[in-house]
């Protein structure tokens, strides 16, 4: 790998009387393709510009390799930034623009040729290379961009949300085509974007900020499957969110025969207890099934939120047939509104005592009838015990 370590020791920035980040604790690894992840506001941009060099952090510090690069101006760090708009010198050709960081160098003519033709390659645009940016898409001008900061073969780059710009299906394209270049160059990425499904597709690990703090670092699959708090269960995919107080934690035997214990919640909006099964009467953070974030064990009484995801439910028009298992969650309902989007149905079932569930049906195969579940079915949702999930406080 070719890339640089960068590590973020309790950076904070405040403008004026605003709290932009607030003691901000990462390590970006070396090679990585690392995410900042969250909405308008809430900081990322403002911790890229601090790794970058373009602002200055109020404390903390910013190492490359155990390097302190806070008191570097951004040209002396070894990094470069994408930003959102490209950048790009409209008078000169893309063969230029990518050169010019080399020609500020005064780098021999015949080493830019080369680099610039490689770079040009690595982003598939060499057969552009003597039109003006105005005679590119956008996406072929963000790859532009990408080639120049790439030039001078820095050992981070740093990505402002730099596909936001680009519609839908050129966004997509351009997120795979950018997680390839990253595998062939092997340096460390860092990219900011607000979208949770692009984090999801291409990071190695992703940081969910939200009012400049930290909430939550981990693989996309850790930060989907086991989220932190509620802010983050609600910020990437869609979610069921429910007030909830532990009711009891009872020894039970799970469909293998092995002896668990049975988290039972009681669960006001769904009119009964939703199970969660876990490996000890005493729940910690980070339990198999179930994390409760800042509370050392759950407890009867004890204020939680319940989460669980649509597509871990199940729609049916026939009662489920359980077999007498205690871990499966039952609930009776209608359609209240069903969502056709081509590869999946969104339903959303009106339960018995009147609360609103997310359901997410899978198009496995073809509807040669049109969808069987409609407005105002009658049907049963239900899921397994070990797909709720338990976050902190929901009122915290």
């Amino acid at each position: 790998m070719n890339g640089s370590t960068v590590s973020i020791n309790n950076v904070s920035k405040h403008f004026g009387d605003f709290h932009a980040l607030d003691d901000i604790n990462l390590t970006i690894k070396q090679g990585e393709f690392f995410s900042l992840l969250g909405p308008s506001g809430c900081g990322k941009t403002t911790l890229l510009r601090i790794i970058a060099g373009f602002e200055f952090p109020d404390e903390g510090a910013v190492l490359f390799d155990d390097k302190d690069v806070v008191s570097l101006p951004p040209n002396k760090r070894e990094s470069n930034t994408v930003f959102q708009s490209y950048a790009l010198f409209p008078h000169l050709s893309v063969y230029e623009n990518v050169a010019f960081p080399l020609k500020l160098r005064k780098v021999d003519k015949a080493v830019i040729d080369e680099k610039v033709k490689k770079y040009l390659s690595l982003v598939q645009l060499e057969q552009h290379m003597y039109k003006k940016p105005n005679q590119l898409s956008g996406g072929q001008r963000q790859r532009v961009a990408i080639a120049r900061a790439l030039i001078n073969e820095p050992k981070v780059l740093l990505l402002d949300e730099p596909l936001s710009a680009l519609d839908a299906k050129l966004r997509a394209n351009l997120l795979v085509d950018l997680d390839n270049l990253h595998d062939k160059i092997g340096i460390t990425f860092i990219y900011v974007t607000h979208d949770q499904s692009e984090a999801l597709a291409v990071s190695d690990r992703i940081a969910v900020m939200n009012q400049g703090k930290v909430l939550q670092v981990g693989t996309p699959f850790e930060i989907y499957e086991s989220p932190a708090t509620q802010f983050v269960a609600q910020f990437i995919g869609e979610t069921n969110l429910f007030e909830a107080t532990v009711a009891e934690c009872v020894p039970y035997k799970d469909p293998k025969g092995q002896d668990e214990y049975m988290v039972t919640c009681s669960v006001p909006a769904l009119g009964k207890q939703a199970a969660l099964p876990t490996d000890s009467p005493e729940v910690a953070a980070g339990d198999k099934y179930m994390m409760v974030t800042d509370y050392d064990h759950t407890e009867p009484g004890q204020k939680v939120a319940f989460t669980i995801r649509p597509e871990k439910i199940r729609i049916t028009k026939d009662i489920p047939d359980i077999h007498g298992r205690k871990d499966i969650n039952v609930f009776k309902g209608f359609v209240q509104e069903p969502v056709y989007t081509g590869f999946q149905s969104k339903f959303y079932v009106k339960l018995e005592n009147g609360a609103v569930i997310k359901v997410f049906k899978q198009h496995t195969n073809y509807l040669d009838d049109g969808p069987e579940i409609e407005w105002k079915d009658e049907v049963y949702v239900s899921w397994s015990a070990e797909d709720g999930y338990v976050v902190e406080d929901i009122e915290k």
